[in-house]
Formats: structure tokens, sequence, C-alpha cells
């Protein structure tokens, strides 16, 4: 399964932290009672009984299901050092940028006459910070997975094939059969 552009760009913003998240799960629950300011909360939120979060608090419960596992690693990176994260994705979306590297296929539409098959292309490029804010500002506020690779692919059909607008004016690019995709600050 190719993970998702969002969980890409939460990758890339967790690679800004400056110290590692908890590891263990009495650490992790410990973090997310404290952050969500209780223990009834931090059960909601992970979908499981408030006993229980009590007992992988005081270290009763030390393992984990898988599933309740990976809940609770992704609930407290969601968390973990907002400061940090707010910095790493206002400098992209300011002066940096991002890096996409992917490996999906493009097709094109373009003039008559010019190939425009699609096919499966590896393409790393750097896409400027207005891409990045527009990739972020549509994570915040929910945008689905399509409508986030619409936007990295405006961004690598400006960038890579159109070389910044400065040829292949009117190149209108697909973006589909993703095989891989990340994200880098």
């Amino acid at each position: 399964m190719v993970d998702s552009l969002g969980d890409s760009l939460d990758r890339a913003l967790e690679g800004a932290f400056t110290r590692r998240p908890p590891q263990s799960a009495q650490a992790q629950m410990k973090y997310l009672v404290k952050q969500l300011k209780g223990t009834k909360a931090a059960a909601q939120t992970l979908g499981i009984s408030q006993r229980t979060v009590e007992r992988y608090v005081s270290g009763k419960l030390k393992r984990p299901r898988q599933e309740l596992r990976g809940r609770l690693e992704r609930e407290v990176k969601q968390r973990w050092q907002p400061q940090i994260r707010a910095k790493a994705r206002k400098k992209a979306a300011t002066t940096d940028g991002l890096v996409v590297s992917t490996r999906a296929r493009f097709g094109f539409a373009a003039a008559a006459g010019t190939t425009d098959d699609a096919r499966i292309r590896d393409i790393t490029q750097a896409l400027p910070p207005a891409f990045a804010d527009q990739l972020f500002t549509a994570r915040e506020q929910g945008a689905t997975e399509q409508q986030l690779q619409q936007i990295a692919a405006d961004g690598l059909a400006q960038m890579y094939f159109r070389a910044n607008n400065s040829r292949a004016h009117g190149l209108g690019v697909e973006f589909t059969d993703v095989e891989r995709l990340d994200i880098e600050l």
C-alpha cells in the first residue's frame, strides 16, 4: 500500500523534531493523558476504556495490541512539539519550499502531434514555497488525498514539465497510479 500524501507531509514535519517522542506505551499514554487533560479524553481519543488507559499509565499493562499501538503512536506524534512543527511548516511555506519524490504515471494533454501517452516516471523535484503552503493549508482544512495529489501534480507540472513556465505552455499533466510519494522539507 502506498503512503498517502498527507502521511508524507506529516512525516516531513516529524523530521524537524528536536527530541524523540515517547517510546514506551506507558510514556506515550502518560503524555497523551497530559495533553488531553485526563484519562477519559485519552480513552475516547483512542477508542478504549478509561480503566485501560489507567492501567497503561500505572504500568500494569505494557504491550498494547498492534492496532492500539499504531493509534497511540499516531496520536502522540500529532501532538508532539507543536511549535517545532509550526516553525518547520512556516519555513517551508515562506522560504524553503519542499522536495517531492515520486514514482507515478504521468500523462499529458498537449497540442496535436505530440506524445501524450501516459508512462511511469521517477521524479524528484523541488517545489517553491507557494506549493508547500497550498499543500499544508489544504491538509489542515481536511482536503482529500485526491485534492492533495492535484496540488502536487500542479507543482510538478509547473516546475518539472514546464520548467517554471518557461516552456511547454498550456501543457496539462495527469498524475495517476502513484506507486511512491515522499515529501522532504
